[in-house]
């Protein structure tokens, strides 16, 4: 339990961060999710930018790690060829 007045304050501000970067990473998980359900290449390509904007966002605040950023969006661009 926390002793002091900052570390209260410290645990209510880490409850307000993990609410925010989760909501966040959980958004850019449901877009990589409806690419990867697309048929349309079209359609796939057409969202991608706003997709790797979303997961470049997340990398750069510390979210997920540059690597794997870099791997989603590699990911993404391979299923996105395949298509067509």
């Amino acid at each position: 339990m926390a002793n002091t007045a900052s570390a209260e304050k410290c645990i209510r501000q880490n409850e307000r961060h993990r609410l925010h970067n989760r909501y966040y990473a959980k958004t850019t998980r449901n877009a990589i999710r409806d690419i990867r359900n697309t048929r349309d290449k079209a359609t796939a390509e057409a969202n991608a930018p706003k997709v790797y904007a979303m997961i470049d966002k997340l990398a750069k605040v510390g979210i997920i790690h540059k690597n794997k950023a870099a791997n989603l969006k590699s990911g993404i661009a391979t299923y996105i060829n395949k298509l067509a």
